[in-house]
């Protein structure tokens, strides 16, 4: 074998070698790429959605004519039972207090 057989030889070799190097390489490359694409499908589905908070809900609505009219009246039966002497002036203020912080 010459010169020209050597260097025949020599070349078949580093392009096989470089044809399966390049060919490794694709390989891995399109297996990271299918990783990558699995992980992000997966983060995709199990994504929570983000919604907006609920409004907080409303306050009922109460007749404030009737809340006023049954502390006017507690507040005046208090008083009448304090004037019999049945309450003292500190469980009236007491009892007032109360019925006040109700509302």
């Amino acid at each position: 074998m010459g010169l020209v057989g050597g260097m025949a030889r020599t070349a078949v070799v580093a392009g096989t070698a470089t044809a399966v190097s390049n060919r490794v390489s694709r390989r891995q490359a399109g297996r990271w790429q299918t990783q990558a694409d699995a992980q992000a499908y997966q983060e995709q589905q199990y994504q929570q959605p983000v919604y907006a908070a609920p409004p907080p809900p409303a306050a009922p609505a109460a007749p404030a004519a009737a809340d006023s009219d049954d502390l006017i009246e507690k507040l005046t039966k208090l008083g009448a039972l304090r004037d019999q002497g049945i309450l003292t002036d500190a469980e009236f203020e007491a009892q007032k207090a109360k019925a006040l912080a109700g509302l």
